[in-house]
Formats: C-alpha cells, sequence, structure tokens
C-alpha cells in the first residue's frame, strides 16, 4: 500500500528523472553518419506533416521528392531524422526505379515539439534535405534517464 509518508519520499527521485532524447548535434551527426559527410542540397525533397500535433504517439508524415522514378533518374534511399527522440535516426527507407514514385508514408512518435529533416538520396549520388519545425503538445516516446 503507497502511503502518503512514501509518496512523499519518491518525489524528490522524479525529479531527476527527464525524457531520454537525443540532441540537435546528436541529430547532426547521425545525419553526416548516414550520407557519409556529404552536404545535402535544400530543395526538392517535400514533408508533408501537420505542424500542431495533439498527440506525439503515431503521427502521420509523408515525404515525396520530384523525380521521373526512372532507371536513369531515381530516388534511391529516404530517411528521417529528429533530435528530441531517444535516438535521432528514426526511420530509414529504399527504393528503386521499381517503386513508381518517390513517395513515402508512415507514422513517427515524437517526444516533444521538434525539428525534424528528411533527407533523399537520387541515383546519380545526390543528397536532397527539407527541414521542418512542428509543436506537440501530448508526448511520446518518453523512457525515464537518470540526469
Amino acid at each position: 500500500m503507497i502511503t502518503r509518508r512514501r509518496l512523499l519520499a519518491a518525489l524528490p527521485l522524479l525529479a531527476i528523472i527527464r525524457p531520454a532524447q537525443a540532441t540537435p548535434e546528436e541529430m547532426a551527426q547521425a545525419i553526416a553518419a548516414y550520407t557519409q559527410n556529404a552536404k545535402p542540397q535544400k530543395a526538392r525533397v517535400e514533408i508533408d506533416i501537420a505542424k500542431l500535433i495533439d498527440n506525439g504517439n503515431a503521427v502521420p508524415i509523408t515525404v515525396r521528392v520530384a523525380s521521373p522514378m526512372t532507371e536513369q533518374d531515381h530516388v534511391t534511399d529516404f530517411a528521417i531524422f529528429n533530435e528530441k527522440n531517444p535516438l535521432p535516426d528514426v526511420v530509414r527507407f529504399q527504393l528503386t526505379a521499381a517503386s513508381g514514385k518517390a513517395e513515402i508514408s508512415t507514422r513517427i512518435r515524437l517526444a516533444t515539439s521538434q525539428h525534424i529533416t528528411a533527407l533523399a538520396r537520387t541515383s546519380d549520388g545526390q543528397w536532397w534535405q527539407q527541414s521542418i519545425d512542428v509543436i506537440v503538445t501530448l508526448a511520446a516516446c518518453i523512457e525515464g534517464e537518470a540526469i
């Protein structure tokens, strides 16, 4: 049975637990590792996600790139990164010309309001990116971590 005394004794412990999250620097490092230090150009990638998110548990997101998706010119890879989830590398996709269109849709968990970056690599080796800020009112991905 939880008594008032036990609850009051546990309150200081709650103050030292915070959600585990990556930092903007860790996100930048993860992107650099993914692109093998290539500098993505800020164009061609479109992110479709709500800017105000009521619940971060299952947020729909679509990423697309203007591409003819021919054997000679197509998107080969997509990735989504964010700065405040426990791991900044959220999801990766691989495509071929047979994919038909350079578009992926999925649901992601968001810990809190944050910066999201989507990357795409084309068959000629170029990297493209787009970033967006979202506001999350009810957080997900909260794992306790001691300070």
